[in-house]
């Protein structure tokens, strides 16, 4: 009996919580703008849609998150500044909580973190963590593992960026 009411609730939440597919609208503007990241400049877009949060960014998406980061590009090649940049960063606000290795120490270690996840949605975890976590399923899993909540940085988006650069580096992107 016990089964079958733990069935019953499962379905229930998992009717409840489906999933809200939006329509895109085909008449959605984009933003680009350039930012410049020493050597080289990445281009940043920002879609306008229908479905935005309270501060005006698009809603989530599994791929990208949540967040005003909808795409990032970047050189197949490491931008050295920017990752040095990253690693001082990472040095000061990341290390006491994660490793460069695949080991977790509070936070779950960053070895192929940029291999495992879109540049966006590294972005907006980076910049925007908390939203990130209370929709993400992979962020709520990880967060039963590691039983503590990424602090918000504030991070603005020129260091968020020279940290993915450094996390690329950390990847082996030379």
């Amino acid at each position: 009996m016990k089964k079958f009411f733990l069935a019953l609730t499962t379905a229930i939440v998992l009717v409840a919580c489906g999933n809200d597919k939006t329509a895109k609208d085909p008449n959605d503007t984009t933003n680009v703008e350039s930012v410049d990241n020493g050597n080289t400049k990445d281009a940043v877009s920002s879609t306008t849609t229908e479905a935005t949060t309270p501060e005006g960014n698009p809603s989530y998406d599994p791929n990208r998150g949540e967040g005003k980061w909808t795409e990032v590009k970047f050189d197949p090649t490491l931008n050295q500044t920017m990752a040095k940049n990253g690693e001082n960063e990472f040095n000061t606000k990341c290390s006491s909580c994660h490793k460069l290795s695949d080991e977790k120490l509070v936070g779950p270690g960053w070895k192929g973190v940029s291999e495992r996840h879109k540049p966006e949605w590294i972005m907006n975890f980076i910049t925007n963590p908390d939203a990130m976590i209370d929709k993400d399923p992979k962020l709520q899993a990880q967060l039963e593992i590691c039983l503590v909540r990424m602090p918000n940085q504030n991070l603005d988006d020129e260091h968020a960026r020279s940290l993915l650069e450094f996390m690329r580096k950390n990847d082996g992107v030379k």
